[in-house]
C-alpha cells in the first residue's frame, strides 16, 4: 500500500540490479550494466532497465551533444540520455519516458503536488518526499518484469546524486536481500611500473559504505584483466568474496563486452545472488545469437562519409552504431570518415572523394549549413550512395531546389527566415502555436510507402514506423515543382513529406525520421543496410567490369 505521505507503493516489481560508478565518470557503467541485462535476458529472462540523470534538467533535449552526446529519442518521443540507446540495442526492446528519471523531472512532480495541496499541509522535504517518488519510478518502470537494472548516473560522492543514493538505501530496507543486488564500477588503473592499483576502488567503496550501501559485485574496469592477486586485495579490502570481483577490460567494440563478463562468470554470479538460477536456461541451451552476430568476421570494408558539425562520436553514436549493424548484417567493416561541414572546402573535402557513401545527419541551427548542401550536391551529381537524415533529409530538398529548380536563394526558414523559398518551413497548421515546444514531432509516426519506389524496396513494406525529432517540414507549396524536376517523395504521413529518393541515382535516400533509433545487432535499420548493400554491390559490379 502507498505510504501515509507520498503515493508511493513498495509492492511493485521484482528483482532489482542497481548500477554505480565510482572514481571517475565515463568509465562504462551504462555498457556493464547492459551487458548483464544482455546476459540476463540471454537465460530467459524478461528485462527492463531504468537510467538515473541526477542532473536538473527535466530531460536531455535541450543539452549540447559535447555534455552528454546525442539525445536518444524514445517511441513515445521521449528524449533522454544516450545510456537508453544502448540499453535499447543491448535488451532489443523499446522503452517510454518513465524509464528515465531526472531531478529536474522528481522535483517538479513533487513541487506540483505541494503546489496542488496534495500534501494536506506537511513540510515538503527530501526524505520522504523526493527519495519516495524516486522510489515510485523506479517500481513503476520495473512492473511486470523478471529484472530492472537501475543505472545511476555520475560518481559516487557526487552532491547531486546523494538524494538517489538515500532512496537506494531505502529500498534495500524494503527488499528481501536475494531481490536486490549492488553493481559498482571502478576503475582500475595502472601504475608506472605496470602494477594494477586498487586503492581507487578502496576509497571509492569507503564513500558508498559512509552512505549506507554495500556492493554485492565489484566490476573493475582495466586495460587489461584483473589479476588473481587484484580481485583477492579488492575482495578483502572491500569485504566483498572473491568471486564477486569481476573483470571489463577494454574491448575492440562494445558489443563484445558481454562475452568478457560472461566469461568472467557474472552472469551465473547475478543469479545465484538474485536466487533465479533454478528459472534461468540451462547454459547449453541459452541463444548465442548474439555470440554469433558480434563475432562474425568481416569479409569486405567499406569507407562512409559522415558529413556533421560534431566533432564527436557520440554525438551521432546511434549512426555509429546503425552502421556497424548493417555491417553485421552484410559481413562487411563499416569505416567513418569524419567530414566537418564547416571546413569541407579548407580540409575535409578529400574525404568526400575518398568515401563510397555519404550520410548527412540530423542537427539543429544554421552552423555547419553550407558545407552540408555542398555535400549532399556531390553525392547527387556523382551519383555516390547518399541517405540524409532529418535534417539532411530537408538539406537535400533545399540542394534540389537551388540546383535542379533554379531557386538560388532556397534555404529552410528555420536557418533564414528571410529567404524568398522557403521549401522547408512550418506547416500552416503550426503558425499560430506560439509555444515553440507544441510544433515538434516527437517519437514513433508510421510513415505510408508508395509501392513501386525505393522506400517500398528498402522497407519491403507499404508502410513504416519510425521515431522523429523536428520542427519544420517539406513546404507543401513547393511540392508539385520539386516532383516535376524529378524528386520523388515516396513516404508520406497525410500532408508531411516523409521519405525523398532520385530515381535517376544509384542509391539517393532520405528520410525526415530517424531510422537510427530503433537499430539493433541482429536486426538492422533498413536504410542502413540497403546503403551499405548498394555499395558493395556497385563495388562488385566495379570489380567485374575490370576482370572483363
Amino acid at each position: 500500500m502507498p505510504t501515509e505521505l507520498t503515493d508511493y507503493d513498495p509492492t511493485l516489481g521484482r528483482k532489482f540490479i542497481f548500477v554505480t560508478g565510482g572514481v571517475m565518470s565515463g568509465l562504462g557503467k551504462g555498457i556493464t550494466a547492459a551487458s548483464t541485462g544482455r546476459l540476463l535476458a540471454n537465460a530467459g529472462f524478461d528485462v527492463t532497465a531504468v537510467k538515473i540523470d541526477p542532473y536538473l534538467n527535466v530531460d536531455a533535449g535541450t543539452m549540447n551533444p559535447y555534455q552528454h552526446g546525442e539525445v536518444y529519442v524514445l517511441k513515445d518521443g521521449g528524449e533522454v540520455d544516450l545510456d537508453l540507446g544502448n540499453y535499447e540495442r543491448f535488451l532489443d526492446i523499446d522503452m517510454t519516458f518513465d524509464h528515465n528519471v531526472t531531478t529536474g523531472k522528481t522535483y517538479r512532480h513533487v513541487i506540483e503536488k505541494e503546489r496542488a495541496g496534495d500534501y494536506l499541509g506537511k513540510t515538503v522535504q527530501i526524505i520522504p518526499h523526493i527519495t519516495d517518488d524516486i522510489k515510485r519510478r523506479i517500481r513503476e518502470a520495473a512492473a511486470g518484469h523478471d529484472v530492472c537494472i537501475i543505472e545511476v548516473g555520475g560518481t559516487v560522492g557526487d552532491i547531486e546524486g546523494m538524494p538517489y543514493l538515500e532512496a537506494l538505501r531505502q529500498f534495500a530496507h524494503e527488499e528481501d536481500d536475494e531481490d536486490i543486488l549492488f553493481t559498482h564500477v571502478t576503475l582500475v588503473p595502472y601504475s608506472k611500473n605496470g602494477e594494477q592499483k586498487t586503492k581507487p576502488t578502496q576509497h571509492s567503496v569507503k564513500e558508498l559504505r559512509s552512505i549506507g550501501l554495500q556492493p554485492d559485485v565489484l566490476v573493475g574496469r582495466c586495460d587489461d584483466r584483473l589479476e588473481l592477486k587484484t580481485k583477492e586485495k579488492i575482495a578483502l579490502f572491500c569485504d566483498v568474496p572473491v568471486d564477486a570481483v569481476f573483470s571489463n577490460p577494454d574491448v575492440e567494440d562494445i558489443y563484445h563486452v558481454p562475452l568478457m563478463v560472461e566469461d568472467e562468470g557474472l552472469d551465473e554470479y547475478v543469479m545465484s545472488r538474485l536466487g533465479l538460477e533454478d528459472e534461468a536456461i540451462p547454459k547449453a541451451d541459452r541463444q548465442n545469437e548474439w555470440r554469433e552476430i558480434v563475432t562474425r568476421e568481416a569479409t569486405g570494408q567499406i569507407d562512409i562519409a559522415l558529413v556533421g558539425k560534431y566533432a564527436l562520436e557520440d554525438a551521432y553514436l546511434s549512426i555509429h552504431e546503425s552502421l556497424k549493424h548493417a555491417g553485421f548484417e552484410a559481413n562487411t567493416e563499416v569505416n567513418v570518415l569524419w567530414v566537418d561541414a564547416d571546413e569541407m572546402d579548407d580540409a575535409h573535402a578529400d574525404r568526400l572523394e575518398r568515401a563510397d557513401g555519404i550520410i548527412v545527419p540530423g542537427g539543429f541551427g544554421a552552423r555547419g549549413m553550407g558545407g552540408k548542401i555542398k555535400a549532399v550536391r556531390y553525392a547527387r551529381e556523382n551519383d555516390v550512395p547518399f541517405l540524409g537524415l532529418c535534417l539532411g533529409f530537408q538539406m537535400a530538398v533545399v540542394e534540389f531546389a537551388r540546383n535542379v529548380c533554379g531557386y538560388e536563394d532556397a534555404h529552410s526558414a528555420e536557418m533564414d527566415d528571410t529567404t524568398a523559398h522557403p521549401v522547408i518551413d512550418i506547416l500552416p497548421e503550426q503558425y499560430e502555436v506560439e509555444d515553440m515546444g507544441g510544433t515538434m514531432r516527437l517519437g514513433a509516426h508510421e510513415t505510408d510507402i508508395e509501392p513501386g519506389t525505393l522506400a517500398h524496396e528498402v522497407y519491403d513494406s507499404t508502410s513504416c514506423t519510425e521515431r522523429h525529432r523536428h520542427r519544420y517540414e517539406v513546404n507543401p507549396e513547393y511540392i508539385e515543382e520539386l516532383e516535376a524536376a524529378g524528386l520523388v517523395f515516396s513516404g508520406r504521413a497525410e500532408n508531411r513529406m516523409e521519405i525523398l529518393e532520385l530515381p535517376d541515382n544509384e542509391f539517393f535516400f532520405g528520410t525526415q525520421f530517424h531510422p537510427e533509433f530503433r537499430s539493433r545487432p541482429g536486426r538492422a535499420s533498413p536504410p542502413f543496410v540497403s546503403l551499405v548493400e548498394t555499395i558493395l554491390e556497385s563495388e562488385e559490379t566495379e570489380h567485374e567490369e575490370v576482370t572483363v
